[in-house]
């Protein structure tokens, strides 16, 4: 896709995303992040992509200092307007920069969902990783919430599904793959009565070990990886978590 920027999905996507990630309970995130948070060093702790604040608003009212980054402020306009949201300080940019607005360290940082995936080239996923090590304290941690990418559902490259079929509306997705960029673009794809709404979808996945990799290169180790965020055993598939951490010494 030509034109894309950082804020792209946001601005495109701000006012339907809630609706349908509805199905995307939080709660088990905020519980994960939660428990990680009380077991890592003291101190503030930075959301990258914070969105319509699904999980920094709930994860900031059990007490975390919590900060954030977004691209989009259509997307943080939805979040602002939530209750709680508006008291969480976010700043609007680049959440390859990792940038607070401030010169404060951070005891963990996070990504939820597959919102790392969207930067959209590798150059820009290391850089991710080599910025949020340095904005980590020692023993601090960074942690993602990622899917394994399923490519075998891609027929010559692409695929086309329906994610929901109404009386008035019908919901379905067309995507590309680039197996050699790894990448997905594509749009979902709303039809009803009143129109037809185009919401873009892209992203550049990475296989476990290319995060590894890149956590190597910015200096921090690997010291878990899950299932999920109840700590079940990592099977290959599906959405894992992974901790990596910034040596003390």
């Amino acid at each position: 896709m030509k034109d894309l920027g950082p804020e792209t999905y946001g601005e495109l996507n701000a006012d339907v995303y809630d609706e349908w990630h509805a199905e995307h309970d939080p709660a088990e995130a905020v519980r994960g992040l939660a428990e990680l948070i009380a077991e890592g060093p003291a101190g503030p702790v930075f959301e990258l992509a914070v969105g319509t604040g699904r999980v920094t608003i709930p994860l900031a009212a059990t007490g975390v200092d919590l900060r954030g980054v977004d691209a989009s402020e259509a997307m943080v306009a939805r979040m602002r307007a939530k209750p709680g949201g508006d008291r969480i300080p976010v700043v609007i940019g680049d959440m390859v920069d990792v940038d607070p607005g401030t010169d404060d360290l951070f005891a963990m940082v996070f990504v939820v969902f597959s919102t790392f995936f969207f930067l959209p080239d590798q150059d820009r996923q290391v850089r991710c990783f080599a910025n949020v090590a340095e904005r980590l304290l020692p023993g601090g941690r960074f942690v993602l919430e990622c899917p394994v990418p399923d490519v075998a559902r891609y027929e010559r490259n692409q695929t086309v599904e329906t994610h929901r079929v109404g009386l008035d509306r019908v919901r379905i997705a067309a995507v590309r793959h680039d197996p050699v960029e790894q990448r997905f673009e594509g749009h979902h794809v709303l039809i009803t009565g009143e129109g037809t709404k185009l919401a873009p979808a892209f992203m550049r996945y990475a296989w476990p070990t290319e995060l590894d990799l890149m956590a190597r290169l910015a200096g921090l180790e690997l010291r878990h990886r899950w299932g999920g965020w109840r700590r079940e055993p990592f099977r290959g598939e599906g959405t894992y978590v992974t901790v990596y951490e910034k040596p003390a010494g």
